[in-house]
């Protein structure tokens, strides 16, 4: 497993390709490219292949937030997504905030995370 952090070379059609595997959409490729090279992206790859991503955005001194830590699913379980989590507390410049969906609080509170705020969201209404 080869990790990267604040990887660069990561373009949109990898990540929309990776990311279709667990969620599946029809994400726009130039806004995509615009999202990644807003993130601090940490990436983990098998034989070139992409199959964990956590991306970070921050301001660089009060604020940071885990965008999404995402693990394709045959490879959760083995080590991925919390070595992901390990390299963010070690490169991040802030302190991180973050949501967790229901039902995987033990995998963040096992690698260390504490319990913070409860988490809100304003859900913008879609452009026509």
């Amino acid at each position: 497993m080869e990790y990267k952090v604040n990887d660069t070379k990561l373009i949109a059609s990898t990540f929309i390709s990776f990311v279709n595997q667990i969620w599946q959409g029809n994400y726009d490729m130039e806004r995509t490219q615009a999202a990644l090279s807003k993130t601090l992206n940490i990436t983990a790859y098998d034989n070139k292949m992409l199959v964990g991503c956590l991306r970070i955005l921050t301001d660089g001194y009060f604020f940071g937030t885990i965008t999404e830590l995402l693990v394709l699913p045959e490879y959760q379980k083995q080590g991925v997504g919390s070595k992901l989590l390990e390299l963010a507390k070690e490169n991040t410049p802030t302190m991180l905030y973050f949501g967790a969906q229901p039902g995987i609080e033990a995998f963040y509170e096992k690698n260390g995370c504490q319990k913070s705020l409860q988490s809100y969201m304003i859900d913008k209404a879609e452009k026509r």
